[in-house]
């Protein structure tokens, strides 16, 4: 790897910050009394747009009484940068600002990343604040399925995104380990462990069909068995779901480290119902703060005064919590934990819980802004061209663990992020499975792998990284340049992505910079007769590998350094 070199200084202050602050300067002189945390940047769609953008005209105008093109023009003509940091600042369309950056600042860059190696991007847009991503949270009542392994994917990118961007991050799954779904498993266990002894006794209306179940029966002791199923039908489901439970969990586990992502912490709701425990206390500030109501024998929480379409029980007539008191409580010890934010990823089917955890959290004390929820929407499996049958009801279903064996992991996550999380997603096994360009995946890993063969094959040739990096200068051709270009903005993409929630961000990322390398690669020879220039063009490749293999890190994808 290249020394550190003292050009390239200016990338220390991100260049997000330098813009946000020249703009704030600009805007002040404009005669408008606007915060920098109101100044976002974007990185435009079209390159010729420049290489940041800027709307706060547009967002300011209604405000100051202008038009947005006339405020974005009057904000330009305030705005002054180093000749050697931005070369042009233009107002284009109704009002965008778009910066661009200068040719010596790009190259000053590549020395940069050189020197910094997986440290560049690094960011302290998140001032350390502990966050917690909590995701997945399936109830273990049977294997991970496939919308299941889309909020793994997610969560873990997401947690690792605002780990790069300077924050704090705990990651958590909470299972739902009590309530009637428990005492359902165990019913359904205990008919599959009678079936096992030859007695067909029948099988729960709701119970939970999958053959997963046949196999956990397999499993018991017969004498234990005979055991639970001597005791009242109570004790014996719990008996059985206990069981149950403790093996679904161990195989959730194991399933989520075969798919490469781990949790620091597994929350169990059981320890929420213990006598004088958070269930009880959420139920006590809630009626402290006159937030509840009785009817009909039940405990009503007013969470219609807080936006939500109704009023929700929470204790039923029978005295007994429902989930939502229960989910209630949970945030109640997110809280008490000292989370500056919460983000709960939920499935496709928990929309509606969001108002109402939202209002239970404002009631304990957290900040409007403290709960935020993302929705993993359903995913559909194509083979063939072809829609992959799953059907939950009747106990066939394609799980997180069949889908890592069958196209690995690094192909499942990678393709889970090809689209925005709240979008629906067509999962394309037969391009998954494929090792060629048209898998997005290899396409991008291939070209980690072909710079790490470059640098071998320079290596032999006798060219390795310069101690002096001013040869980064000679890197001026249309195809070094669009590849600079790609690479300077990674640490914008990292704070955009971490604030946006949209960690889908780096796929798309890590595709456009695959394809401007392997463009690089075969129009402009790496490895010539012209030796400063070559050292040049491998300073180049290697910041190139760095920022690639970085971006795949985050995706929870590996980087191999041959295919």
């Amino acid at each position: 790897m290249a020394p550190e070199s003292g050009k390239g200084d200016i990338g220390v202050v991100s260049a997000r910050e330098l813009v946000v602050e020249a703009v704030g300067r600009a805007v002040e002189a404009a005669g408008l009394d606007i915060g920098t945390e109101r100044i976002s940047l974007e990185r435009p769609n079209d390159p010729s747009h420049g290489d940041l953008s800027c709307n706060i005209a547009m967002t300011a105008a209604g405000r100051a009484g202008r038009k947005p093109r006339e405020l974005a023009d009057e904000i330009v003509k305030n705005i002054s940068f180093e000749s050697s940091f931005v070369e042009r600042v233009e107002v284009a369309g109704p009002g965008f600002i778009n910066f661009t950056f200068a040719l010596e600042y790009l190259t000053g860059q590549i020395a940069l990343i050189n020197s910094l190696g997986g440290s560049y991007g690094d960011s302290t847009l998140g001032g350390g604040g502990k966050v917690q991503v909590e995701f997945v949270s399936a109830n273990p009542t049977g294997p991970l399925v496939v919308v299941s392994a889309r909020a793994a994917a997610v969560g873990n990118a997401l947690a690792n995104v605002l780990r790069k961007a300077g924050f704090e991050v705990q990651t958590e799954y909470y299972l739902n380990d009590a309530g009637s779904q428990v005492r359902k498993l165990g019913l359904s266990l205990m008919a599959r462990f009678e079936q096992r002894l030859g007695r067909n006794t029948g099988f729960p209306d709701d119970g939970y069909p999958g053959g997963y179940l046949i196999d956990i029966a397999g499993d018991i002791d017969v004498e234990e068995g005979e055991g639970w199923l001597g005791l009242e039908e109570e004790e014996a489901a719990s008996a059985f779901g206990d069981f149950a439970l403790e093996r679904i969990i161990g195989q959730i586990k194991e399933d989520l480290d075969l798919f490469g992502v781990q949790f620091d912490v597994f929350f169990r709701e059981s320890s929420l119902h213990a006598e004088g425990g958070d269930i009880d206390r959420a139920l006590g500030i809630m009626k402290k703060h006159g937030a509840t109501y009785e009817r009909d024998g039940a405990v009503w929480f007013k969470s219609s005064e807080f936006g939500d379409e109704k009023d929700r029980v929470l204790v039923r007539s029978d005295e007994s919590p429902t989930y939502f008191l229960a989910d209630a409580a949970y945030h109640l010890n997110k809280l008490d934990r000292s989370f500056s934010h919460v983000i709960d990823i939920f499935g496709p089917d928990h929309h509606g819980h969001i108002k109402r955890l939202q209002a239970a959290s404002s009631v304990f004390g957290a900040d409007e802004n403290w709960l935020d929820v993302m929705t993993v929407q359903w995913v559909r499996l194509i083979e063939e061209g072809k829609p992959v049958s799953m059907s939950k009801r009747e106990g066939e279903f394609v799980t997180l663990r069949d889908l890592a064996l069958d196209v690995g992991p690094d192909a499942s996550k990678f393709f889970f992020l090809l689209r925005k999380t709240n979008a629906h997603l067509d999962f394309d096994l037969t391009l998954a499975r494929k090792e060629s360009d048209d898998n997005p995946v290899y396409y991008v890993q291939y070209a980690h792998a072909r710079i790490s063969s470059v640098i071998a094959f320079a290596n032999d040739e006798g060219v390795r990284f310069p101690d002096d990096t001013s040869c980064v200068e000679l890197l001026r051709e249309p195809e070094e340049i669009d590849l600079m270009r790609k690479l300077v903005i990674f640490p914008q993409l990292i704070e955009g992505a971490a604030l946006s929630r949209e960690p889908h961000r780096l796929t798309f990322y890590a595709r456009q910079l695959a394809a401007s390398f392997h463009h690089f690669y075969h129009i402009c020879r790496i490895v010539s007769k012209d030796r400063r220039l070559s050292e040049a063009r491998l300073l180049l490749s290697e910041a190139t590998r760095i920022v690639l293999a970085e971006s795949l890190r985050i995706l929870g994808v590996t980087a191999p350094e041959k295919m």
